[in-house]
């Protein structure tokens, strides 16, 4: 159980899954029901970590190797974590994040290159917080990366990987899921809108 005075919510899932929208509705609801809720993403969140997010999100696949990538996202992460995250946990806020650790676990830790071990060890020297509930959203990879394509915003790199990324990455998070069972839980983004919302405030009442 979490000593924070605050809570730390994290959504995960392949690019197109929906995880963004339903983030955005969870606070939306709570902010409703009258909780102090920040909503930010990775990578990205503060100046600094948003000023990475260009770098890494935009221009040629290739652009970066896993390694550099790594490199980018955990400087990233700090940034975020020391002048978003922390303070507004600090004060006892809800802090929903579009994205955390578990992203890099996959994508540079997995899906980019045999860097797992990596991933864990920056993790534990530079970063050394989990969410206390990862809601992972799962859809079929196919759906998620036309719908992700479709968007046709500046930031698609990781979605010009394709087909294949899609699917390891899938498989990855399901296979993490099932390594966090404590933490993490697997929310079915098949179902219509209001139907995730529902199943996403399910299961924060049974994490609570």
């Amino acid at each position: 159980m979490t000593t924070r005075p605050g809570l730390f919510i994290s959504f995960e899932g392949i690019d197109g899954s929906g995880k963004s929208t339903q983030a955005r509705l969870l606070a939306e609801r709570l902010r409703g029901a009258g909780r102090d809720v920040v909503l930010t993403r990775e990578p990205g969140g503060s100046p600094g970590a948003e000023e990475i997010r260009a770098l890494v999100l935009r221009g040629d696949p290739d652009r970066w190797s896993a390694e550099t990538e790594l490199l980018l996202f955990t400087a990233a992460r700090r940034d975020h974590l020391e002048r978003t995250i922390r303070p507004a946990l600090d004060r006892g806020a809800i802090v929903i994040c579009d994205r955390f650790a578990d992203s890099t676990r996959m994508y540079q830790g997995l899906s980019r290159g045999n860097l797992r071990a990596a991933v864990d060890t920056l993790h534990a020297l530079m970063i050394g917080v989990e969410p206390d509930l990862t809601l992972l959203i799962d859809m079929d990879p196919q759906a998620a990366l036309a719908r992700a394509k479709a968007r046709a915003t500046a930031e698609e790199r990781f979605e010009d990987f394709g087909l294949p990324l899609q699917e390891r990455m899938r498989a990855g998070f399901l296979a993490l899921a099932r390594d966090y069972p404590d933490r993490m839980r697997v929310i079915d983004g098949a179902h219509p809108l209001l139907s995730v919302a529902h199943d996403i405030d399910t299961t924060l009442a049974e994490h609570l």
